[in-house]
């Protein structure tokens, strides 16, 4: 069917829920409108599927959920009896609809016999990935749209190891969820009876428990913590998200006493009242925590995202401003101090960071003597890459992180962890305190040991079927003809990622990549300076990476204003 009759038989279906046969009834003679809701379902992307809420095949409902739950079921049941048997634990976030979606998947998957463990309130998207690994279920389900703004509501699926499910078994998900021809027909169970029968178990503080106590096993300066226990002070924001509970308890246990909360943002509020965007990579998401800090003159300020898998921080500069921290320098000094504390360095460790995180990194592991591994974009390819290292003793995880604000320092969850983030940060910040050093101080000095690494992204919004193609034909575009030249930079190599090519651009020879197709584009410049295009895998977004290297911070921040020019005109 095309567009306008899938649409005629979701206004002709005399069980439409009432709330979306309104929306629907006021945009029928909205063309427009119409066809942005039912042109096309919802993609599984990087992060599942996510959208706007509202009525049709390409928006967030219970009917695009009951699918997307219709679809694990029939996902868990190709494995066999035994294996669903295990059943699904859920969580969910803040936003509108959150808890309704966690219950109308429980009520899908009764329906097959699947048990649904479902939180009684909110919980961070960390705490449902290591749920997953403690209970030992099948599957997890995090009702989230993460950072996006209000109107957005998302479904992220978790394998059995607690990480997002990673593209072989995302396509067997896919095909499930595709293979369902009327979402609105699907069956589900009530409520009541799911309880009843044991089909749905509310689960809460046990898992709390569990999880503080593995949150303990990060700490690698105890006592540095004591001396500053009174000294360190922190503001922490959980920007209306789920991270209020966990991190504030997480730093009492650690043993920090001067723990400041920005109170008008501990308010869990789907609209996030008072930021712009609840992401803590923009600088306005701080404006709180930063008003607050200079109140009480704190050290570190922490923000995380709504479901609490993005970590940002800020401490002052050399100004004495109150600065925020790109993830890829708050990555590549985390990975500093771990590796710089940790007693006994394995000599099979491995550091695992995406393609379009700074090569900063890379830098700081190759002086401690571990190696280095890049995936794509995508959290899932790190966890994917942890459960290889158990299954195979190959090699012995130390650290992973991605330019977007997230990090994974213990493997308990398998998904970045904001909360586990914000207790080493805070311990980093101590670290550091002691010796009369801010977390800038820091890392100048990883930029004088080791070169001036600087990166940015420009995102452009591309938003439905024109943005769809618009995105298209720019990857198209830059396939055909890259730039290679940007001032005194070169291109060297370019890496197609959706054929797997590498080739190199001086005797034209070329090689495989060995990582997953994927629609991403990585040129490789001169003296170790990039730049990658990738579509947004969760967003309507065109976005652009760059990253450089100068011997001086004057010489990067002129490399990084040429490439950003000869890139971005060629849009």
């Amino acid at each position: 069917m095309n567009w306008k009759q899938i649409a005629e038989s979701w206004l002709a279906f005399d069980q439409l829920d009432e709330e979306l046969r309104t929306e629907l009834e006021q945009i029928k003679h909205d063309d427009q409108a119409m066809q942005d809701a039912f042109y096309e379902p919802l993609k599984f992307g990087t992060g599942g599927i996510r959208g706007v809420l509202g009525a049709g095949i390409n928006r967030m409902n219970i009917y695009t959920v009951r699918k997307a739950a219709k679809g694990l079921a029939l996902y868990l049941e190709r494995y066999g009896s035994d294996f669903k048997k295990h059943g699904v634990v859920v969580a969910y976030d803040s936003r509108y609809k959150s808890k309704e979606f966690a219950i109308e998947t429980a009520r899908v998957l009764g329906v097959h016999g699947i048990k649904t463990y479902v939180f009684t309130s909110l919980r961070p998207t960390p705490e449902l990935s290591f749920a997953v690994r403690h209970l030992g279920t099948a599957a997890g389900v995090m009702i989230t749209a993460s950072h996006n703004p209000p109107e957005y509501n998302g479904y992220k699926v978790y394998n059995e190891t607690g990480g997002q499910l990673p593209p072989e078994q995302a396509d067997l998900m896919i095909e499930k969820v595709n293979g369902i021809e009327n979402e609105l027909t699907i069956e589900v169970m009530d409520q009541e009876a799911l309880e009843e029968q044991g089909l749905l178990q509310w689960i809460d503080e046990d898992v709390d428990k569990a999880y503080l106590s593995e949150l303990k096993s990060i700490t690698l300066n105890a006592d540095v913590i004591s001396k500053q226990a009174d000294e360190l002070n922190i503001v922490f924001t959980p920007l209306h998200g789920t991270a209020g509970k966990l991190v504030t308890q997480g730093l009492k246990q650690l043993g920090f006493n001067q723990v400041h909360l920005v109170e008008e943002q501990m308010i869990a509020d789907p609209e996030f009242s008072t930021v712009e965007s609840p992401n803590p990579e923009e600088h306005q998401a701080f404006e709180y925590a930063i008003g607050l800090g200079e109140k009480v003159d704190a050290d570190i300020l922490v923000a995380t995202d709504p479901d609490a898998d993005r970590l940002g921080v800020a401490a002052k500069n050399a100004a004495g401003n109150y600065q925020v921290l790109s993830g890829n320098q708050l990555g590549a000094l985390m990975l500093d101090y771990i590796l710089a504390n940790t007693k006994e360095i394995p000599s099979n460790g491995m550091m695992i960071k995406t393609i379009v995180t700074s090569e900063l990194g890379r830098a700081v592991a190759e002086h401690y003597g571990i190696q280095s591994m890049d995936v794509l974009t995508g959290f899932k390819f790190i966890s994917e890459k942890i459960e290889e290292f158990q299954q195979t003793s190959t090699h012995t995880f130390m650290f992973g992180y991605e330019e977007s604000y997230g990090y994974l320092i213990n493997d308990f969850s398998r998904d970045k962890d904001a909360v586990q983030s914000t207790m080493m940060a805070c311990e980093m910040a101590a670290f550091y305190n002691e010796k009369g050093m801010t977390l800038f101080d820091a890392l100048e000095t990883l930029y004088e040991q080791h070169g001036y690494y600087i990166e940015d992204l420009h995102s452009v919004k591309m938003e439905g079927i024109d943005g769809a193609k618009e995105i298209a034909r720019l990857m198209d575009r830059f396939r055909e003809n890259p730039v290679n030249t940007a001032g005194d930079l070169n291109a060297e190599i370019v890496e197609d990622y959706t054929t797997g090519r590498r080739t190199y651009l001086a005797d034209g020879r070329e090689e495989e990549i060995e990582l997953p197709s994927a629609n991403v584009l990585k040129v490789k410049m001169s003296d170790d300076c990039w730049y990658c295009l990738r579509p947004s895998g969760t967003e309507p977004k065109m976005k652009f990476y760059f990253g450089v290297k100068g011997e001086t911070r004057e010489e990067a921040d002129r490399r990084l204003e040429q490439l950003k020019k000869a890139i971005l005109e060629n849009m």
